[in-house]
């Protein structure tokens, strides 16, 4: 069971707190997979033990997007404030004493909203998840080392493809639209974050028996 693995990461001296970081292509289950192993965490050790923070809370606004003409990129590298994000992991590493407020990401609005998510002081472990945190780019090389582990949410591109459709087809564009913005980004993005993969402690495949949260 994944969750026995992730209790294990938890750790047993008060004021400190571990970070596990899941990464993989777009719609590869990361999110679900990070929310059923927190609830996981805190229904074994208690309330607010474990806390969720996903990179896609770093997306760039879309009025920003426009502004550096990124807005048909959406997702891939560039579109997202790396350094803030990693400004948020070291916070998350470093402080204990007061609570961490995160930014989210609303897929009905399509853009992050900010202080959204809240990380108790008393919280001992973190669970972030993103397409680029296995990733060499600028800034984005600096993540792997502020997790204890890092594992790779693995899924048949059919399967996140279809994902990617309703996902899109649900935030307003018509199906020739979400066809071709998949076809144009989330796939280079995906190929992306394929190459990766050789970089995570873990590979996990959603729905295999021994990868059951």
């Amino acid at each position: 069971m994944l969750v026995d693995d992730v209790v294990a990461l938890v750790p047993s001296i008060p004021g400190r707190r571990a970070l596990l970081g899941l990464v993989g292509a777009p719609a590869a289950g990361k999110s679900t997979l990070a929310r059923r192993l927190v609830t996981g965490v805190n229904e074994r050790l208690g309330a607010e033990t474990a806390a969720y923070v996903p990179m896609d809370g770093f997306h760039l606004s879309n009025a920003q997007l426009d502004r550096l003409g990124l807005r048909d990129r959406k997702g891939a590298p560039e579109t997202f404030d790396v350094d803030g994000y990693v400004h948020l992991l070291r916070r998350l590493r470093a402080e204990h004493e007061r609570p961490v407020y995160a930014p989210d990401f609303d897929r009905r609005l399509e853009e992050p909203v900010a202080a959204s998510l809240v990380v108790p002081a008393r919280t001992a472990l973190v669970v972030t998840e993103g397409n680029y945190l296995a990733d060499d780019g600028p800034g984005w090389e600096q993540v792997r080392d502020l997790l204890d582990e890092l594992w790779y949410v693995d899924a048949p591109r059919r399967l996140r493809e279809r994902r990617l459709l309703r996902r899109h087809l649900r935030g307003g564009r018509s199906e020739e639209e979400a066809r071709a913005f998949i076809t144009a980004s989330e796939r280079p993005n995906a190929r992306r974050v394929e190459a990766t993969r050789a970089h995570c402690t873990r590979v996990i495949t959603p729905g295999r028996p021994d990868d059951a949260a």
